[in-house]
């Protein structure tokens, strides 16, 4: 009755509004049973109203859903990547360009002694080996990818003005000295200007080259389905682009600096980096940016946290009873959710429920009660490391390309015609056209052949490539020591032992082998390298991790140094391994023999490392399986939005009533 009565009520307010009758009539007029039928009949159509409401906003919200969703998809994709990799690729050439011949800018322009120009460049090679691990941790924690790409280029590109504007006002250089003997050395506001330029290319650098292969990745489904399916490998066309870049600025901008001057050899690359910049950010409408989740470092210490409080209890043996938050989790496991792995069991006790922990808040306090993924992400990261350490050796082998190699090549005959030679230096070129061309014959006919035997549809997993790299290295170090044997033999012959100007009837071509196998090591371990730390690492520490590559790069040349230093010391003084004046009375051959050892433990500590191995499990999250999930959370949102509307509501009240 008293529902009767309320709906009697409704009707006829909207009843008076459509006879537009006054509160003050009567309606007496109007027979009791036509009241009755209209009140009946607009009910009803009250109802179907309101359900009509609901179904139609239903249908708007998941149009809008919809929408969004195909927004989302029509972001990133190869179409972002002219974009992208304009910023690596001028990057890479900008600093090709500046640093290649930087050495030859200190001492002739700014007439800086050897040592202390020596000294300035691997200080500040130092810094660019930390700065990337800053920027990676920047992006990965607060920023984001893109932000951090762009203000660090901007960084960056202030660097390059400041160094070229010292290369063009002459206050900002010393007066110049073309005899190179009593020359004025620049000044210390001169020096200053110089540091602070190298400061700001440092940072630039850091924000830069940790994210930007990550963030070009981000673009395209790097899912292992996804992955599989495709023909070509991203990160061989990623590293063939690097290498072109580097290609030309050997050629272009080291020729520019030697023959026309400094001002467009420093320029040239500023000009070129400044447009890339603009490109790189004229393209933001298309990226798809993933949200930083945090800093990595933070969950990676509340995990050990979480450890070590619940060292004293015991992990269950079905690890479906440890503790799982999808939504808690959902920031940092946009492309999957990490599985439970068996190995570094005690880590499991981070995620162990206690009895005061399972009626706790939520969420939970993180540094008593970690996620399962969270578990994973540690790790993962604590198994990739051993992989990653052994690249550090390879960097090392290599290493003595740019200064042993190049005094070899300064006693050899370099003559390609009676009037020209090839600048010692320039012997590198021969490495990167190896890596190009090698790179494109592994992308169109290495992983064609080995996609046969192995059934992989990348042709070799990346650990397999990368013990092809440490193989291949081990060949190119043999052979510099018998190239290196037979350098010294023709010496010999010709009586030219004693005379380290003289030039030996040998031609430099020789050292071209040991140039290529290098380059087709890089082909192998570099590229595998890059793509290991990116697919293995936790998506949320992408960047972090592409931050260890270059770490692992640094680190290789520091320990390059440290070893030459001590085979120079410990070799005596008469029959010195490495002589400062005259290596044709030296030992460079045993010291490319000591450098192939070395790396032959490496390769078999590699190998121990590969075979234990444990690829991260993940769960994949599918287009299918969101569109899945969504629809079946339609219904509730429609629900949800329909309640708020009073005619939807009151319907639904009085069939419920």
């Amino acid at each position: 009755m008293h529902n009767t009565s309320r709906t009697s009520r409704f009707t006829i307010s909207r009843l008076r509004q459509r006879l537009k009758i006054e509160d003050h009539d009567d309606l007496s007029r109007i027979p009791p049973h036509l009241v009755d039928g209209i009140v009946s009949n607009a009910g009803n159509a009250h109802m179907e109203l309101g359900n009509r409401s609901m179904a139609e906003n239903g249908e708007e919200k998941n149009r809008e859903h919809d929408d969004k969703k195909k927004k989302k998809r029509l972001l990133g994709g190869i179409k972002t990547m002219p974009f992208i990799l304009a910023n690596e690729v001028c990057d890479r050439f900008a600093t090709t360009g500046f640093y290649a011949n930087m050495i030859t800018y200190l001492t002739q322009q700014l007439n800086l002694p050897l040592v202390k120009a020596s000294n300035t460049l691997t200080n500040f090679g130092g810094t660019i080996s930390v700065t990337p691990l800053i920027g990676a941790l920047i992006a990965d924690s607060y920023a984001g990818r893109f932000w951090t790409i762009t203000v660090g280029s901007v960084i960056y590109e202030l660097g390059l003005v400041s160094m070229t504007l010292s290369a063009v006002l002459p206050h900002l250089r010393p007066p110049p000295c073309p005899t190179q003997v009593n020359c004025k050395e620049a000044s210390s506001t001169q020096l200053w200007f110089l540091y602070i330029s190298l400061l700001l290319t440092s940072l630039g650098t850091g924000g830069i080259r940790p994210n930007v292969v990550t963030f070009a990745a981000d673009q395209i489904d790097m899912s292992k389905s996804s992955v599989q399916s495709r023909s070509w490998n991203f990160f061989n066309w990623y590293y063939f682009c690097m290498g072109l870049s580097t290609l030309t600025a050997l050629t272009v901008v080291v020729y520019i600096q030697d023959n026309v001057g400094w001002g467009w050899g420093l320029g040239i690359p500023t000009i070129v980096f400044a447009l890339s910049i603009l490109a790189f950010v004229f393209g933001a409408p298309l990226y798809n940016k993933l949200k930083p989740g945090g800093s990595p470092l933070v969950r990676l210490a509340q995990v050990i946290v979480a450890a070590v409080k619940k060292r004293k209890s015991v992990v269950p043996e079905d690890s479906k009873l440890l503790y799982e938050n999808r939504e808690l989790d959902a920031a940092i496991s946009v492309h999957g959710r990490l599985l439970h792995t068996n190995q570094f069991k005690w880590l499991d006790k981070a995620a162990i429920v206690t009895e005061s922990e399972a009626i706790g808040t939520n969420p939970p306090n993180l540094w008593k009660l970690a996620t399962v993924h969270r578990v994973e992400e540690l790790k993962s990261i604590v198994r990739m490391l051993p992989i990653w350490a052994a690249g550090i050796l390879l960097v090392t082998a290599g290493s003595h390309q740019y200064s042993f190699v190049i005094q070899q090549a300064r006693t050899m005959d370099r003559h390609l015609s009676h009037s020209f030679q090839i600048p010692p230096a320039s012997l590198s070129i021969f490495g990167i056209l190896t890596m190009l061309i090698g790179l494109a014959l592994y992308e169109r006919l290495f992983v064609p052949f080995a996609r046969r035997f192995t059934g992989n549809p990348s042709g070799i997993s990346c650990l397999q490539r990368m013990g092809i790299g440490f193989m291949v290295n081990i060949i190119a170090t043999v052979v510099s020591a018998l190239i290196e044997i037979k350098r010294k033999a023709v010496a010999a012959e010709h009586n030219l032992l004693d005379d380290p100007q003289a030039v030996i009837p040998i031609s430099v071509f020789w050292l071209m082998p040991q140039f290529c196998l290098h380059g087709v090591a890089e082909v192998f371990m570099s590229v595998g390298h890059l793509e290991f730390l990116y697919d293995q690492s936790p998506e949320s520490m992408r960047s972090t991790a592409a931050a260890l590559y270059w770490m692992a790069i640094s680190m290789g040349n520091y320990i390059g140094t440290l070893l030459v230093s001590l085979v120079h010391k410990y070799t005596g003084s008469e029959n010195n391994w490495l002589p400062d004046w005259n290596l044709n009375r030296g030992r460079l051959e045993y010291y490319f023999l000591l450098v192939s050892g070395i790396q032959v433990i490496n390769l078999v500590y590699y190998v121990i490392c590969a075979w234990f191995y444990t690829y991260k499990p993940i769960e994949e999250i599918t287009i299918k399986e969101e569109q899945d999930d969504e629809e079946d959370k339609i219904p509730h949102k429609r629900l949800s939005d329909a309640n708020r509307n009073g005619d939807v509501e009151l319907a639904i009240n009085r069939e419920s009533e």
